[in-house]
């Protein structure tokens, strides 16, 4: 029969302790500075969207979207959408094109409202009428507006409607959170 007798240091088996603890956190932080700094979209996620199906888009987070889109464009791109909005023009557009618009309010006495849409590209759009509200399908593509590169939607469906109840959409909110491709 064997008998053992460990005897232990304290202080020097918590120091080793702390020592392996450390070097792991170290090795895990530099891990991870490299694959933020170091690598190039491999880390990205990537919704999977059905580009088939149609995304109809609500009033409430209309800006939201519009803002999300704007600033990520690649991951929108090939989405079909379903929106109603007025057309407006500027005196620059060609034939073919007019902004998709709704009136965002900026100020709280709702008193105060600018334009927002996305440009849109419609083969008939010479015959709709300025402030004409239409419901449209359509797809997103991306585009060049005055040398900026800006998604466009590429319409594939156009039916007039009458103005909604409610025609204004709210300010993008500061808590909006996009998931890329999902609206």
């Amino acid at each position: 029969m064997f008998i053992y007798n460990l005897k232990i240091n304290g202080g020097i088996a918590l120091k080793t302790i702390i020592i392996l603890l450390s070097l792991f956190m170290l090795i895990v932080f530099g891990i991870s500075i490299y694959r933020i700094f170091f690598t190039e979209k491999r880390f990205l996620v990537k919704d999977d969207i059905v580009k088939n199906e149609i995304t109809e888009i609500q009033a409430e987070n209309y800006t939201n979207i519009l803002q999300s889109v704007h600033d990520n464009i690649d991951s929108y791109e090939g989405l079909k959408i379903k929106f109603s909005g007025y057309v407006y023009r500027l005196i620059d557009f060609e034939e073919e094109e007019f902004v998709l618009a709704r009136d965002m309010i900026i100020n709280e006495q709702q008193t105060q409202s600018v334009v927002v849409g996305f440009l849109s590209k419609y083969k008939d759009a010479k015959k709709l009428n300025d402030g004409e509200w239409v419901e449209i399908i359509g797809i997103i593509e991306k585009g060049k507006y005055h040398n900026s590169e800006i998604p466009i939607i590429k319409i594939t469906s156009l039916q007039i409607v009458t103005q909604p109840e409610n025609p204004f959409v709210p300010q993008p909110s500061n808590t909006y959170i996009p998931t890329i491709g999902i609206l």
